[in-house]
């Protein structure tokens, strides 16, 4: 099970991810999200990671230049559309990047929608909440999730924490899962000992298996 740390502001929190054994790290290019960083900022992380760790550029309805400016400048490779993005848009980008399209699950989502999106690599599932996009510490329904056949491998994300983990994972078996609120002290500050905590019980669902 591989984990990715979303809303990396910073470098020590960028270095934590990584010593815990976070698969990617997420950086947040929507200046509306509290855990904003510019790209500036972002590329000196990027540059002192490991390279075993991924950095994911995350996006929400930002034009395609812009896109690809913050592609260019940070050497990101790996793409998070997370908010309306047409699957035309996302498909152009798919041709030479790691495309992931975020959905956010509400009690009307209609799973048909990921069809449209078959050349993207991977779905992320985030629950809905109305005129915000991620980073809102709400989980979608595991159970509504989990009654989908779904046709890629896909990162589960929303208000997942230490605590209800392991409950997410009896549920679902997703590729990877995505954390952001749910270890951190503040909005774009991480907290080493939930990333810890987070780390540990995962660990321990895997030795049951």
């Amino acid at each position: 099970m591989k984990v990715k740390i979303c809303g990396i502001t910073n470098h020590e929190d960028a270095q934590k991810a990584a010593f815990y054994g976070a698969w990617a790290v997420g950086f947040i290019f929507y200046k509306k999200s509290p855990r904003y960083i510019s790209p500036s900022r972002a590329k000196k992380l990027i540059d002192a990671l490991p390279p075993f760790i991924t950095p994911v550029g995350v996006f929400v309805n930002q034009k395609e230049g812009a896109v690809r400016d913050v592609c260019r400048f940070t050497g990101i490779s790996t793409l998070q559309f997370h908010g309306d993005e047409e699957p035309a848009f996302c498909h152009r980008f798919a041709q030479k990047n790691k495309v992931i399209k975020a959905f956010r699950v509400g009690d009307d989502f209609s799973f048909a929608k990921t069809a449209r999106y078959n050349k993207v690599h991977a779905f992320l599932f985030d629950a809905h909440k109305e005129g915000e996009y991620g980073g809102t510490g709400e989980s979608p329904d595991w159970k509504f999730i989990a009654m989908q056949k779904i046709e890629k491998p896909y990162i589960l994300s929303g208000g997942l924490t230490p605590n209800n983990l392991q409950e997410a994972l009896s549920v679902l078996s997703p590729y990877a899962v995505d954390v952001s609120s749910g270890v951190e002290k503040s909005p774009g500050i991480k907290d080493p000992r939930k990333i810890r905590a987070f780390f540990d019980v995962l660990k321990f669902e895997q030795g049951k298996s």
